[in-house]
């Protein structure tokens, strides 16, 4: 299957909507066949200026009727993906009979086969401009309509859609009719789904499932409720409406794209959150956090939605944001700033670093290729980092308030950044427009660091030093805390002090309150992270953080240290040995989950792309020695001694100790050898050539489900063969039968630091052979498929000079550009940490 994908851009999304104006979609479809289409009926019900002309986006296999008022529109008037009309009249009906195709790359009507057990799964996905994969439609966020579906399927199944269900009988599934909501917002599943359902404040709620995931939906039935009521009543308390899609609905599907995605009655969450294995707390918290994001986008997005995809950050920054702080003032998981700090920041701080930076609400978004690419680390987590500094500014009443007016003013419709920041002004009472110049609409990011004198043992004067990029010379005003923290008599650490703290938008700022004050072991910058910037210590600081990080009691102060250890490295201001040493000697007490596994994570990517070919074996060594100490001084059976395992096999090279875990040899007390740790041992064995194809294909014999599927397509990518590796790639680069998630994860399993001999020849063929993967594969998927198969191991100038050669290309599809552009950026910083 080849894409072309049509693009809408900005211009014709205005013009379109300067013409017409829709009302309703009815839509009803038929997926009772076999083969790889379905039958899509719709009725478009718009006005529009008499006389005027419009399209419709639309890609059918075959049509089998068109009617526009009554009048025969002929096939001709189909080309690129749309359905030109003319001649409208003031009120129109267009009836469009036509067979659809199903997808496998999670767009459009997403068609899965479980592999367990045969059963045919369903789901909807219409994200940015796959809606005319399903029907004819104005695919654009300001043109609101109600959606009334019907659905004939096969006997047994279950489907399930944004409104309830007003007649259900032989197959035939009718709903009733949403409120306005954009089309990217129209949802369905269909299939043979397990159901659980609840009640909460008059709200009618729903889980879905895979019949094989059935044992585990109803295991964690009663956590997900309870953090959904949890999540209902906060809202409810902070929001003046209410909930306002009548039922709530949860679904979780296989292969989806997303995390999950806000479908206004119908979310639709990807499966793997159903867990069939043992799982840490901060995985469970991962869950809730998302539980909450989505419910924040029913208002955030649904309810108010942005008039075009230059406002994304209005639905996903407040969305991000509204998660971590609903889940932390709502649930039992109160450390989500933790969670924040370390992972969801940091995912934006290097985004927002590459060459691909753009700001949280850029001034233009030119097309929907653009609109996909900002997706991204700085359209969720800086925007959200950005929010949090916004509420610290104007406080949380006027926060409240703002937001609140915000929705009553534009309630079912469509909202600009300019309609949101006079509500703030509004509530605040303060002129938020040169805020939102530096926050909103500029690049890139400052640093901030502590310049100290000290007058014996005092402060002489302390000031906070701020920095921008050359290219990027924005300063900013920031609200921090500083903290600072003393050694005591009996060995632990405590905060003497913490202040909250303007720093201008100027070079430096002289922190008044502080001079006097007795010096400090430690001073930490950003205590509690209120800020989006990069952190710096001053020098006596720094040297003290190895030994008083490991004694801190906050663990929010501990993640913003890690994080600026992490980042020093990535800048190559600190090396990776003394990062390892410090994971060495910090991480083995460590005791929130959520830093364990986000330090191994980020010291395994750094040992494995920072150091040289001869360093990195004792560097993951080392690691490895860490991760083996936490695993020593873990309580059995808890989530610690589950992320210290995970590390342990991921970096130890010690093949008889994990393949004796998977015989049940000398498995530590209260760890479960269950299938996904299986599956996490095979993969490091395959990596290290201690197994081939056919004991992963043993394994998958072992374990036929979908997560079983996807583990032995990562590990057949990471067996150390050239008949492995060929296969592989050939399935990466031009096997368009392979779905969204197989190829993904093939291409996740390719690159191995260990490999670099067997895979040279793979460097050049990347850079000559992606561009024809991007016309099998498309969106999101083909984004994940080229930034996982990018050759990021081999650290060689000679990269770089490819990578170059194929961003010369006029014709190079925009996602891939930016992929290669980002990745190729990574290298540098690799290529100058090691040289």
């Amino acid at each position: 299957m080849m894409f072309d994908m049509p693009t809408l851009t900005r211009a014709e999304a205005i013009t379109r909507a300067a013409t017409i104006q829709v009302h309703e979609y009815e839509v009803d479809l038929d997926v009772t066949g076999d083969g790889d289409t379905f039958r899509s009926r719709t009725a478009v019900r718009f006005s529009a200026q008499p006389g005027a002309a419009t399209f419709l986006e639309f890609e059918p296999v075959e049509v089998a009727s068109i009617t526009l008022n009554g009048t025969v529109v002929e096939a001709a008037a189909i080309g690129s993906g749309r359905l030109a009309l003319d001649g409208l009249a003031e009120m129109n009906e267009l009836l469009v009979d036509a067979t659809m195709r199903y997808s496998n790359t999670g767009e459009g009507l997403h068609r899965y086969v479980d592999p367990q057990d045969g059963e045919t799964y369903l789901y909807q996905h219409m994200f940015i401009n796959n809606a005319g994969r399903i029907l004819p439609s104005f695919d654009q966020p300001d043109l609101k309509a109600s959606f009334r579906v019907a659905v004939t399927a096969p006997a047994g199944w279950l489907v399930a859609a944004n409104g309830p269900v007003v007649a259900n009988k032989d197959g035939r599934w009718e709903f009733a009719p949403t409120k306005p909501i954009s089309t990217y917002l129209a949802s369905l599943i269909a299939g043979p789904y397990h159901s659980v359902t609840d009640e909460h404040d008059g709200i009618p709620l729903a889980l879905y499932a895979r019949k094989a995931l059935a044992e585990y939906l109803d295991a964690d039935a009663e956590e997900i409720f309870t953090i959904t009521k949890q999540c209902l009543d906060r809202y409810h308390e902070i929001f003046e409406i209410r909930y306002p899609f009548g039922h709530y609905q949860q679904a979780f599907a296989p292969e989806f794209n997303f995390g999950a995605m806000e479908y206004p009655g119908l979310v639709v969450f990807r499966d793997e959150m159903i867990f069939r294995s043992a799982v840490t707390e901060s995985e469970r918290e991962r869950r809730a956090n998302t539980m909450a994001h989505e419910m924040a986008h029913m208002w955030f997005g649904d309810l108010v939605t942005m008039a075009w995809w230059d406002d994304l950050w209005l639905n996903e920054s407040f969305a991000e944001y509204m998660g971590s702080r609903i889940t932390a003032e709502a649930t039992r998981f109160p450390d989500t700033w933790t969670t924040f700090a370390m992972q969801r920041k940091a995912w934006g701080l290097r985004a927002d670093q590459h060459p691909s930076t753009h700001p949280v609400a850029p001034a233009s978004v030119s097309d929907t290729d653009q609109a996909l690419l900002n997706f991204d680390g700085i359209s969720y987590a800086k925007g959200a980092a950005v929010l949090r500094q916004l509420v610290a500014w104007i406080g949380d009443h006027a926060f409240r308030s703002g937001i609140n007016a915000h929705f009553a003013a534009h309630e079912y419709g469509n909202a600009t950044l300019a309609d949101l920041l006079g509500a703030f002004a509004a509530a605040s009472g303060r002129d938020l427009s040169g805020w939102a110049d530096v926050w909103l609409r500029r690049a890139q990011i400052n640093t901030l660091r502590t310049e100290i004198t000290r007058d014996g043992d005092k402060y002489g004067e302390v000031a906070v030093l701020q920095t921008a990029p050359a290219d990027y010379p924005t300063l900013r005003p920031h609200k921090i805390g500083i903290g600072l923290f003393d050694r005591t008599p009996d060995g632990s650490v405590v905060r003497r002090k913490r202040i909250e703290a303007d720093v201008l938008p100027a070079g430096r700022t002289v922190i008044t309150e502080l001079a006097g004050e007795r010096v400090a072991d430690m001073v930490l910058l950003n205590d509690g992270d209120l800020t989006y910037a990069k952190i710096r210590l001053d020098a006596d600081s720094n040297a003290a953080v190895p030994t008083m990080l490991p004694l801190l009691d906050d663990s929010l102060a501990r993640a913003v240290l890690w994080a600026a250890t992490l980042d020093g490295v990535v800048d190559g201001e600190r090396p990776v040995a003394e990062l390892v040493t410090m994971v060495l000697t910090a991480l083995p007490v460590e005791t929130e989950v959520i830093v364990i596994e986000d330090v191994l994570r980020a010291t395994r990517g750094l040992v494995d792309r920072y150091s040289s070919p001869a360093t990195r074996p004792a560097a993951l060594e080392l690691v490895a020695q860490a991760t083996d100490r936490l695993l020593t001084a873990c309580e059995p059976g808890g989530s610690r001694q589950l992320a210290a395992a995970r590390g342990l096999i991921g970096s130890t090279v010690d093949t008889s100790r994990i393949q004796g875990w998977l015989d049940g040899v000398d498995v530590p007390s209260g760890l479960a050898i269950d299938d996904d740790l299986r599956w996490l041992i095979m993969y490091r064995l395959a990596v290290l050539g201690a197994v081939g194809l056919p004991e992963i294909d043993a394994e998958f014999a072992r374990d036929r489900s979908a997560t079983g599927e996807q583990w032995a397509a990562r590990c057949r990518a990471a067996v150390p063969t050239a008949a492995a590796k060929e296969q592989a790639w050939s399935a990466i680069v031009g096997d368009a039968s392979l779905s969204n998630r197989l190829a993904e994860l093939t291409a996740n399993g390719f690159w191995q630091p260990e490999q670099l001999d067997l895979l040279q020849s793979y460097v050049p063929r990347y850079f000559a052979e992606m561009p024809g993967m991007m016309r099998i594969r498309s969106g999101m998927s083909a984004e994940r498929t080229a930034a996982w198969a990018y050759p990021d191991v081999v650290v060689e100038p000679s990269t770089r000079e490819l990578a170059a050669s194929l961003l010369a290309r006029d014709d190079l599809d925009p996602i891939l550009r930016r992929v290669v552009l980002d990745a190729d950026d990574d290298l540098r910083r690799a290529l100058n940490a090691r040289f």
